[in-house]
């Protein structure tokens, strides 16, 4: 049975994951490099608390149990000693995914599953970089953790039924609906949306509209609740990047190669919301305002 869960990676999606399991009653330690992270961390998961109490869904009472749930560590061996899941929510990055997976093989318990939320880097490479392939599996949850619904189960190559059965059914008890994905590049979620948002890029690059027009095009002509360029802001322009390069390097397929546009701005350090400036301009009180009207919907 899995109780105490370790998140690894206190950014954006590290800190709203070990919000929803804190809140849904699991133990949970989250780790990162610097204490400073996960500060940070916290201090969202608080604030983004106070936003639901606001909205009447949730107590004063509950807000600590949710917070009196998690711990934090520096050192992950010091985090994994009795866990049951460790959720990886590090960096798009595939050396880095490698590497921590090992740590967490040679640290956590051996029934120990470990789960990455990688967007779109495979379950099997993944897994291979253990000993214990049967015991690995993708988590890919969708941004905001604590309000959105969808969680992308994926197997590897070598991941167990008992595996797959443990964490899809543990995800449906923290409010999720699970949906069952096979190992390849960017799963079912990102191989779709990828595409949409380096073409809405592409015909911003060749100047057939501006951003906020594309963006009125999607929102109002296809019922979509957020503009694909600013969607792309919110996920983060690099976080975007590196998920098209997967495909591409996966399919071998000009479809899904990044567009310059998307490129530069990354070299740029235009990275969206997170960097204060992407397709749209992010000053402090827009970027709040923003991530208000999302946990007030």
């Amino acid at each position: 049975m899995i109780k105490n869960i370790v998140v690894i990676g206190a950014g954006t999606m590290g800190n709203g994951i070990a919000h929803t399991f804190a809140q849904s009653g699991f133990q949970v330690h989250l780790v990162d490099v610097s204490q400073e992270a996960l500060d940070k961390g916290l201090k969202t998961i608080t604030t983004n608390l106070d936003r639901i109490i606001a909205k009447g869904n949730l107590t004063e009472e509950q807000k600590s149990e949710t917070l009196g749930n998690i711990t934090t560590f520096t050192a992950l061996q010091d985090a994994v000693g009795n866990a049951d899941l460790v959720v990886e929510a590090a960096t798009e990055n595939q050396e880095l995914k490698l590497k921590i997976f090992g740590q967490m093989d040679e640290f956590a318990p051996e029934n120990c599953i470990l789960a990455t939320n990688t967007s779109s880097i495979s379950i099997t490479k993944i897994a291979a970089a253990t000993k214990r392939a049967d015991k690995v599996i993708g988590m890919h949850f969708m941004n905001p953790v604590p309000i959105m619904k969808l969680v992308e189960i994926i197997k590897g190559y070598s991941t167990s039924k008992e595996t797959f059965d443990a964490i899809y059914e543990m995800s449906k008890t923290l409010g999720k609906v699970p949906v069952e994905v096979n190992d390849y590049p960017g799963f079912v979620a990102n191989r779709i949306l990828m595409p949409m948002i380096n073409e809405s890029i592409e015909t911003l690059y060749n100047g057939v509209a501006g951003v906020e027009e594309i963006d009125t095009v999607m929102k109002l002509g296809m019922a979509h609740p957020m503009g694909p360029l600013q969607l792309a802001d919110f996920i983060g322009l690099d976080v975007c990047l590196a998920i098209l390069n997967v495909m591409y390097d996966g399919f071998k397929n000009p479809k899904y190669a990044p567009n310059p546009l998307l490129v530069n701005m990354v070299m740029a350090g235009k990275l969206g919301v997170k960097s204060g400036e992407g397709f749209y301009d992010y000053s402090e009180s827009k970027k709040a305002e923003k991530v208000a009207k999302m946990f007030s919907k």
